[in-house]
C-alpha cells in the first residue's frame, strides 16, 4: 500500500499458490489504474530500498521467508538429503529448482519436520500416478515420480503428538490418500487421551484424528483399503536427528541417527530433551522441512539474523519511518494463509494510524511510480508488466488444457521473458 499509486515488485520466478478468491482479488488490484506492477525487478540490486522511499511516502516490505534454515548436522550435503524448500521449488516449477533431480530410487524417505509443508512433500512422494497428472506439478517431476522406488515415508518430529505443527486439513488428506496406509508407534501416544480434554478446541480434534489414525481398529471398508495399500506413512514423534550416514561407496544417503528425546512442560510450550538413547533408520532420502528463513534484502532495512525478521511493532519498521513489513518477515514462518492474511490487515491498521496521527507526513507530494520507471530505464531493466504476465499466465494455461491439467508451468525466466514481450 502507497500514498500516491500502489506499485508491487515481485521476482518473475517466485510462484505463490493460494487460493483463487486471493488470485482474483490481486488481479482486480494490479489491474487497477492508480496500481503499477514491475515484475523481474530485483529490490536492493535493480532499485534500492531508499530510492522507493523517495518515490512513495510508504513502503511495506512483504517479501516472504525464501531461505533455508540448516538442520546442522553431519551428513547434511550428501546426495540424497534436500531441503523442503527446493524439494517443493522442484515439482512445483521454481526456476531456481529445474536442475535439483532428486534420487528417488530409495525404498524410505524421511522427512524432518511435521508442517503442512513436510505433509506436502509426503503426499506427493505417495500419491498415485493419476491423481498427480490432474494437477499443476511439473512433467519433468511427473516423470521421476513415475520412476520412483518411494514406499516409505517417515514424517519425523522432535515433541509429540500434542504439538505437531500441521492443520487437520492436512493431516486428514494424509490419512484418505488413496494407496496407502498409516503405520505408528502406539508407545508415542502414552499420556495423550487423558490430557485431551484440557486442549484448544482446533487442537483437541487435530489430536483426535491423529489417535484415531494411528490406535484405533479401523472399521471393515478401512481395514479393506488398508489391507490393499501398497505403500506405507507414519509420523515418528519424540526423535531429533543427530547424523546422515553414507552408503559404502559415500556416493549416497543410507541412513540417519535419531535421538530420542523427552518432553519437559507441556502444551505448545513443551521442550524437547535428549534421554542418551538413539537409533538408526535405513533410507535413501532425507528431506529437511524445518522450516523457511527470511534474507536481507537491502542494506539499508534493519534486519535480525538471529530470528530472521525484520525487526518490527505492529509491522512498523523499527527506526525506519515509512517503511512497514508484514508476513512471514515481520513474524518468522509460523501460521497459515490466514493468519498471514490478519498479519498483513494489522500492518495496514498501523500505516493507517500513522497517516491520521501524523506519524506519516503526506503533506507533500511524490513522485511515485514516474520516478521507478525512469531509474529502470537509466539502468536498462526492462520490467514485466502485469499484462506481461498474463501473457505468461494464458499460454501456460492453455499448455496445461491440451494435456489435461490445469496449467503447464514454464520453467526458465528465459521462456517467460521470452513469452512476456512478444
Amino acid at each position: 500500500m502507497f500514498m500516491n499509486d500502489e506499485t508491487f515488485f515481485c521476482t518473475i520466478n517466485v510462484f505463490i499458490f493460494v487460493l483463487q478468491n486471493v488470485i482474483n482479488t490481486f488481479t482486480q488490484t494490479a489491474k487497477h489504474s492508480r496500481c503499477s506492477f514491475y515484475g523481474n525487478v530485483n529490490v536492493g540490486k535493480d532499485v534500492t530500498i531508499g530510492e522507493l522511499q523517495q518515490a512513495y511516502h510508504a513502503v511495506i516490505l512483504s517479501y516472504g521467508a525464501e531461505g533455508n534454515r540448516r538442520v546442522g548436522v553431519p551428513g547434511e550435503d550428501l546426495r540424497g538429503v534436500y531441503s523442503a524448500k527446493d524439494f517443493v521449488g522442484w515439482y512445483n516449477g521454481l526456476p531456481s529448482c529445474r536442475e535439483l533431480s532428486p534420487d528417488l530410487s530409495c525404498e524410505t524417505a524421511v522427512i524432518l519436520g511435521q508442517g503442512n509443508v513436510a505433509l506436502d512433500v509426503a503426499r506427493i512422494l505417495l500419491s498415485p500416478l493419476d491423481a498427480l497428472k490432474k494437477t499443476d506439478i511439473t512433467q519433468p517431476a511427473l516423470e521421476a515420480l513415475a520412476e520412483s522406488q518411494v514406499r516409505k515415508v517417515l514424517i519425523v518430529g522432535r515433541r509429540g503428538p500434542m504439538q505437531i505443527a500441521c492443520t487437520i486439513k492436512e493431516l486428514r488428506e494424509m490419512v484418505n490418500l488413496p494407496g496407502t496406509r498409516p503405520e505408528m508407534v502406539a508407545a508415542d501416544f502414552e499420556g495423550v487421551p487423558e490430557a485431551l480434554k484440557d486442549l484448544p478446541r482446533p487442537r483437541k480434534r487435530l489430536t483426535e484424528l491423529l489417535m484415531k489414525t494411528a490406535m484405533e481398529v479401523p472399521g471393515d471398508k478401512e481395514l479393506e483399503r488398508r489391507k490393499n495399500a501398497t505403500k506405507i506413512w507414519g509420523f515418528r514423534f519424540y526423535r531429533s536427528p543427530t547424523e546422515i550416514f553414507a552408503d559404502p561407496s559415500h556416493s549416497r544417503t543410507a541412513s540417519i541417527r535419531l535421538a530420542v528425546n523427552r518432553l519437559e512442560g507441556s502444551g505448545e510450550r513443551a521442550q524437547a530433551v535428549l534421554t542418551g538413547e538413539v537409533e538408526d533408520v535405513s533410507c535413501g532420502l532425507v528431506i529437511s522441512s524445518i522450516g523457511y528463513k527470511s534474507l536481507p534484502i537491502d542494506p539499508s532495512v534493519p534486519f535480525d539474523s538471529r530470528r530472521a525478521i525484520v525487526p518490527n511493532s505492529v509491522g512498523r519498521v523499527h527506526q525506519a519511518a515509512g517503511l512497514y513489513c508484514s508476513g512471514w518477515l515481520k513474524t518468522g514462518p509460523t501460521g497459515v494463509i490466514a493468519t498471514t492474511m490478519n498479519n498483513s490487515f494489522d500492518t495496514a491498521r498501523s500505516l493507517l494510524e500513522d497517516v491520521d496521527s501524523g506519524t506519516l507526513d503526506i503533506s507533500t507530494g511524490k513522485p511515485g511510480s514516474q520516478i521507478v520507471s525512469m531509474l529502470l530505464e537509466e539502468r536498462g531493466v526492462k520490467p514485466v508488466t502485469f499484462s506481461d504476465w498474463e501473457k505468461i499466465d494464458s499460454l501456460e494455461m492453455r499448455k496445461g488444457e491440451a494435456c489435461g491439467k490445469p496449467r503447464e508451468k514454464l520453467l526458465t525466466v528465459e521462456e517467460m521473458l521470452k513469452v512476456a514481450r512478444t
